[in-house]
């Protein structure tokens, strides 16, 4: 995307967001910027931004959004525009309801409104994928606790998992290759879980120091919610 707008003489100065627009066809009779999707993210984003056309080699499905995509790297997916239709360099963040009022962080019972931070970029974060999370009984003995953990705008760095929810921590070690700082991070570590109840946790660390959140962040629409806490999962060794 960055080529694209140098190709195109860059960008004027001012310019404080970078807004795109679905192409969603809009229901006739109601105002525009009530139901046009379009979102505005800092324009520092434009560096890696992508405009997407292809996925795996082949065009993309209209399912992914298809023919054309924004991919904002880093970003929560209301920011990735389906459809796109426009796209552009904007002093102030768009007016459409999708923007002003959707996706904030509002106080629980509130609505969303332009004074709320928006949900933008992510924070780092991750979980774990087994075992025990399919609900079945563990046998005791050595086993191997694996997951996945993500650094939002920047690289992960390392993640801890807990046996004890979060009393005691352990490193983890990363697996599979590094695809880059915004690429997902497998990990793993062995453990030796004796029989009874055991509650695991796991929380990452980015390259710029950020942790992962011990508590939720409490907001109306539930989101960013990162905690390793409610990541948690209760395992029964026999």
């Amino acid at each position: 995307m960055r080529q694209v707008a140098q190709a195109l003489g860059g960008v004027l100065g001012g310019m404080r967001f970078m807004t795109g627009t679905g192409g969603e066809k809009l229901p006739e009779g109601l105002d525009p910027k009530s139901v046009v999707v379009e979102r505005s993210v800092p324009l520092a984003a434009l560096t890696d931004a992508l405009l997407a056309w292809e996925m795996n080699g082949v065009p993309i499905p209209l399912a992914h959004g298809g023919p054309l995509r924004l991919i904002v790297p880093g970003y929560a997916g209301v920011n990735n525009i389906k459809y796109l239709r426009q796209l552009a360099f904007t002093k102030d963040e768009s007016e459409a309801k999708i923007m002003s009022h959707g996706y904030r962080l509002s106080p629980p019972g509130t609505k969303g409104d332009p004074s709320q931070a928006s949900v933008q970029e992510m924070g780092v974060k991750s979980w774990i994928n087994g075992p025990g999370t399919d609900g079945r009984p563990i046998i005791r003995g050595s086993v191997q606790i694996h997951g996945i953990a993500f650094g939002g705008l920047h690289a992960v760095a390392r993640v801890e998992v807990s046996l004890d929810g979060g009393k005691h921590w352990v490193p983890a070690q990363f697996v599979g290759p590094d695809l880059g700082r915004y690429a997902w991070r497998q990990f793993t570590v062995a453990a030796n879980l004796s029989v009874g109840t055991h509650t695991l946790v796991c929380r990452a660390t980015d390259a710029a120091g950020h942790v992962q959140p011990e508590q939720r962040y409490e907001n109306a629409g539930g989101y960013n919610n990162t905690s390793w806490v409610d990541h948690a999962v209760k395992v029964i060794v026999i």
